[in-house]
């Protein structure tokens, strides 16, 4: 078993570490895959709102980026108006459980202060 995630003289790119940060990272993409766990399928207007304040060109990118990265479904229904439905894909669902560990981890430490920290 490795001790480190980054290997010394490894490029971060090269790891899992990196792997998973190329998927997760950005500023919108971990909010659009939590409000699918939570919601199970949205619209895009339906993110847009969830999310508040994304411009609708970023929340279309980020969406393109999910569905080719494999996190996410885009369904696409025939009819006038287009209705498009989001959801996340088995592979997508595997991230909910490290999400649910950030959210624990910042209950448990967003109130202390510098010296709890330093203790």
């Amino acid at each position: 078993m490795r001790d480190t995630c980054v290997p010394t003289g490894m490029e971060l790119k090269n790891t899992g570490f990196g792997y998973t940060l190329s998927l997760i990272g950005g500023k919108y993409k971990m909010i659009i895959l939590y409000w699918l766990s939570e919601n199970k399928v949205m619209r895009h207007n339906e993110l847009k709102r969830s999310i508040g304040i994304i411009s609708f060109k970023t929340l279309s990118i980020m969406l393109k980026e999910l569905e080719s990265d494999g996190l996410i479904n885009r369904k696409e229904f025939p009819q006038v108006p287009p209705k498009v439905e989001y959801s996340l894909t088995a592979r997508g669902q595997t991230l909910i459980p490290l999400l649910n560990m950030m959210c624990e981890w910042g209950e448990n430490n967003r109130d202390l202060t510098l010296e709890d920290v330093q203790q």
